[in-house]
């Protein structure tokens, strides 16, 4: 397997490495609750758990804590 004959700089590597960068998450406001939560995530209003904008779970509770 061919490996380096000399050692790349820490110049040329961080240039490699500029295209991966983070993204900040989509917050989306729910047009039933008007509450501001995460896409594609449940979220709680009231102790009930809605998801897409439907109520799934009735006096929602959490079971354990992570």
């Amino acid at each position: 397997m061919p490996n380096p004959k000399r050692r790349h700089s820490s110049t040329r590597r961080d240039k490699r490495r500029t295209h991966y960068k983070a993204t900040p998450q989509t917050i989306t406001i729910c047009p039933e609750t008007g509450v501001a939560h995460t896409r594609h995530t449940a979220y709680v209003v009231d102790g009930n758990l809605y998801y897409k904008g439907k109520m799934i779970v009735e006096n929602y509770k959490k079971v354990a804590e992570v």
